[in-house]
């Protein structure tokens, strides 16, 4: 899966890599279904903007991903279809037609004949290989509908990502314009201490620096948003002209702090809803059936054929005579028994044996990587709510730090390096609980999306 990382300016830094997962059912995200000509407007408000349901609707119809293996899904269907016709039998007419000029020849010298026949075929036993197509490309029908669910679980976490990035981006920004604010207002302050007497020039310059510098990050901030919201019109394959503005989400900090439900049960759930872990089952059931339709090269084939034929030849009879005493039936059973391939069966068996294991082992490697997924999602939410918990205690330190430190400022009680670092230290918290907030959030989400196949945000 794709991840979308931010780090003090993107969100998901040191986050652990999501898997996309699998389900039995293809889940359906719950919120408001938009319209697919739904309008996207930068303009619109919170209340009318795209909520995550509504781009998990939107991508179920126009991700292009999705579209294709719905196309996949068809084909398989095709193809059990053309399996199961094969019980049927086969019917086909054939005519001949023949011109022959023997210029030298002793009586006529032209002649012109034609045949007419009409053939059937049908197949009585052929090893059971008729029977476990049938079975495998059932099968194959199967594993191509989880495939498509398990690409529209990938979109969900993705989007998922995106969209949280996009809601931390924003609130970024609103960080920024007020330490722009902050830092305008310090540095007007500054200029008329200087004026005064009262600061020295170097103090001025680096207040006025440390403005300049909140400006730069608030571009850069902004730059981010773009980027994000750029993200999320690619998996909605929006196009270029359009623009999409997201509702906001609040969470209280009990929701932040929510309590992890046990790991062991995580994982079981995981795997009973993994989408891709019973694909690889369907494919180790699918390989076992290789190694019977395979073993059928050792055994006989029965079949059973018949038809009716008549011809014509000139100069003879008329031609309706000729048809009539040429007519002939026909009927037949034929018997094969292999007895010699050029160990073609026995390769084939021993491909498809060889198939089956490396089918097995994928289902293996397959638990071992869920395990692992579900667990660094534990470690990792448990840790952000550790930092979140910190970084309450944190900002209000900080907070408090520098209100005092800007009283003392405009006084002229303290230096501007004093000034700079309250205010630093202000910001970095703020930001710290920022990050922390959305990284425990999006790590309670993807816990309950391999518990529940499903992610639900207000």
């Amino acid at each position: 899966m794709k991840r979308y990382l931010i780090s003090t300016a993107f969100l998901l830094a040191g986050m652990a890599g999501s898997l996309g997962q699998t389900t039995g059912e293809v889940p359906a995200a719950t919120g408001e279904v938009p319209a697919a000509t739904r309008e996207v407007s930068a303009t619109a408000g919170e209340a009318s903007g795209w909520s995550y349901a509504d781009c998990v609707e939107y991508a179920r119809e126009h991700n292009i991903s999705l579209r294709k293996s719905r196309l996949s899904e068809q084909t398989a269907e095709y193809n059990l279809e053309e399996a199961k016709a094969q019980w049927e039998p086969t019917l086909d007419f054939a005519t001949t037609h023949g011109f022959t000029n023997a210029p030298w020849g002793r009586g006529d010298k032209n002649s012109y004949n034609s045949s007419y026949g009409l053939n059937a075929g049908w197949t009585i036993w052929n090893g059971g290989q008729r029977e476990n197509t049938i079975k495998q490309n059932r099968l194959r029908t199967e594993i191509d509908r989880l495939n498509t669910g398990d690409i529209l679980r990938t979109l969900e976490t993705d989007l998922l990502q995106v969209y949280l990035n996009i809601l931390y981006a924003k609130e970024s920004i609103a960080i920024y314009e007020e330490a722009v604010k902050l830092s305008a207002a310090q540095a007007d302050r500054a200029r008329q201490l200087t004026e005064a007497g009262k600061l020295s020039r170097v103090d001025y310059a680096q207040l006025n620096s440390q403005y300049e510098q909140d400006r730069y990050s608030l571009v850069n901030a902004r730059a981010t948003y773009d980027t994000r919201r750029m993200e999320l019109k690619q998996l909605l394959e929006l196009g270029i002209e359009s623009d999409i503005t997201l509702r906001g989400v609040e969470w209280s900090d009990g929701q932040v702090l929510a309590q992890l439900p046990p790991l062991a049960e995580s994982y079981a759930l995981a795997r009973q809803t993994d989408l891709k872990l019973q694909g690889l089952e369907l494919e180790k059931s699918a390989s076992e059936l290789d190694v019977a339709i395979a073993k059928a090269g050792r055994l006989p084939k029965i079949s059973l054929s018949a038809g009716v034929g008549t011809g014509y030849y000139a100069p003879g009879e008329s031609f309706g005579t000729s048809m009539k005493q040429g007519w002939n039936e026909s009927i037949g059973l034929t018997l094969a028994l292999p007895i010699f391939d050029n160990r073609k069966t026995k390769t084939a068996v021993a491909r498809a044996n060889v198939a089956k294991l490396d089918a097995q082992l994928d289902i293996d490697k397959r638990e071992t990587e869920l395990a692992q997924t579900v667990e660094n999602w534990y470690i990792d939410t448990r840790s952000a709510q550790s930092r979140f918990t910190a970084a309450q205690t944190q900002l209000e330190s900080a907070r408090l730090t520098d209100e005092l430190t800007n009283e003392r400022f405009n006084l002229g009680y303290v230096d501007a390096i004093e000034l700079l670092t309250s205010h630093n230290a202000y910001i970095d918290a703020r930001h710290t609980l920022l990050q922390s907030k959305y990284m425990a959030m999006l790590g309670l989400k993807m816990i309950q999306f391999y518990r529940e196949a499903t992610i639900t945000l207000p």
